[in-house]
């Protein structure tokens, strides 16, 4: 760890391709993570097949890529499938549990999630895939510094779909319709708001971000049936430290919990840097709980 750390210091260019990694892979975490911010904001439901759906999203870039279809290509395919599948899911189980307590609800999307799982594993096998996109690399900095051509696709890609989604929030009726959902539930409904058809695209739409971040990792990392749960974590993690309804706050922890990973990754080995992400996630609850605990006393 020690050495690594004097090489950062050394070699000042390491730190800028460190950040750049995390730059880029930080845009897609941040992408799945406002999904979950509007699923648990608009519904209250906590939905821990999160990473799965990220997971399927990739598997059907990398099986439309072995067809030889571009994976860039596979984008449009993948955000259709996935709305279409989070819709059916809805109508089959998230509208069965949205009006219980918390617990039925995590129970609910965690089973989704185990069938999800090895679904991907009897289908697509239990190998870890990646999905070529035929881009090449280029170096700056005197070759100290390797960018890869489809990491800046791929930031690029994610900032025009939240743009995309930013702009519908905002000006669609539907998503005019999700906020007011998400402000008051019952207000919406007296105003006329069928707010069981805007659970259902809320939902949908979700699982749309999903697929559409699902293809943007197949791309610039490596895909497994089982790797889901490291993606939901990361967006539990980003979501949790940024709060609801906070899209500056979703981008900004998700580059930097990108920056994170890649620092902990170079100094303490690969082995640890899902093992950051869990840290970061118990740090983020503690610091929560001791400001609730302030909040109460306060308030008392």
């Amino acid at each position: 760890m020690f050495s690594n750390l004097s090489l950062l210091w050394q070699a000042p260019a390491l730190n800028v391709q460190l950040l750049l990694d995390g730059l880029c892979i930080g845009a897609t975490f941040a992408l799945a993570a406002y999904g979950l911010a509007l699923v648990w904001g608009v519904m209250n439901v906590k939905n821990l097949c999160q990473g799965d759906m990220v997971i399927l999203g990739g598997f059907i870039t990398v099986t439309l890529a072995k067809n030889g279809i571009h994976p860039i290509f596979g984008l449009p395919v993948a955000i259709v499938v996935l709305f279409v599948y989070g819709w059916i899911v809805y109508r089959l189980i998230i509208c069965r549990v949205i009006e219980r307590d918390l617990f039925t609800s995590l129970l609910a999307t965690f089973g989704l999630a185990i069938v999800m799982a090895q679904s991907m594993n009897l289908i697509f096998g239990p190998e870890v895939v990646t999905a070529d996109a035929g881009l090449r690399s280029f170096s700056v900095l005197g070759g100290l510094v390797t960018i890869a051509q489809i990491k800046l696709v791929s930031l690029a890609l994610a900032a025009a779909l939240a743009t995309v989604v930013i702009v519908f929030m905002k000006r669609s009726r539907m998503g005019q319709a999700i906020r007011a959902t998400a402000q008051d539930a019952r207000a919406a409904r007296v105003m006329g708001i069928d707010t069981d058809r805007v659970y259902q695209f809320t939902y949908a739409l979700n699982a749309a971000i999903c697929g559409a971040a699902g293809v943007l990792i197949s791309m610039i990392w490596t895909l497994q049936p089982f790797f889901g749960i490291t993606h939901s974590i990361r967006a539990f993690v980003i979501v949790t430290a940024a709060g609801f309804g906070n899209l500056p706050g979703v981008i900004m922890a998700g580059f930097g919990l990108g920056f994170a990973e890649q620092y902990s990754g170079f100094l303490l080995g690969a082995q640890f840097q899902q093992a950051t992400v869990v840290g970061l996630l118990v740090l983020i609850l503690v610091v929560r709980q001791i400001q609730q605990a302030r909040h109460r006393r306060a308030v008392a």
